[in-house]
């Protein structure tokens, strides 16, 4: 019987062990032809962590994957910068629907991404800390002002396997990519 329950404690161990964390949570819309979308453009993302400089860090990551994908064309984003200065906008999160659908014409997209940096942070444990980060990003398509799509991602933090052995940790760039990365797989792979 101790054999059974030590063999069992393994298993669920081993098995449990690459999880390395949750699953995004993802929106898409069902009826929504994708193969419209040719054009899009990344508004810079909004900042909602502590970290001050993540907001910009995750647009510039965000476009990299975009473009590593080559799913869209995409627009520079100094022409997204140059037609969000009319707006005068404390978080892009808060362009209306008649916002959208106007920069949509102005930069000839036919979608536009939009997201947040909900946290940036380093976990302290004991001797030891992680790098996490959670991004929510969204397709906005530029002819209702519809979301076609949102996911919601977290990655970072002590997998089983670091904190057993005392494996080195990743840094908030690479935890960044991840989650990105993680983010843009359920839209285009």
């Amino acid at each position: 019987m101790k054999k059974i329950l030590t063999a069992s404690l393994l298993f669920v161990l081993i098995t449990g062990a690459g999880c390395g964390g949750m699953r995004p949570t993802v929106f898409i819309h069902q009826e929504y032809n994708f193969q419209f979308l040719e054009r899009v453009a990344v508004v810079p993302f909004d900042n909602l962590s502590k970290d001050q400089g993540a907001g910009a860090r995750a647009t510039r990551v965000f476009i990299g994957q975009l473009l590593a994908a080559e799913a869209f064309d995409v627009v520079e984003p100094g022409e997204v910068a140059k037609a969000l200065e009319k707006y005068s906008l404390v978080r892009t999160s808060e362009l209306t629907t008649e916002q959208v659908i106007e920069l949509g014409k102005q930069l000839k997209v036919q979608g536009i991404f939009l997201g947040s940096v909900t946290e940036a942070d380093v976990i302290r444990s004991g001797g030891t800390t992680a790098n996490t980060v959670t991004i929510v990003a969204r397709l906005v398509e530029t002819e209702t002002g519809a979301t076609i799509w949102s996911a919601t991602n977290t990655a970072g933090g002590r997998g089983f396997w670091s904190s057993l052995f005392g494996a080195g940790d990743k840094s908030q760039s690479e935890v960044m990519r991840d989650c990105i990365k993680t983010l843009l797989n359920t839209l285009v792979k």
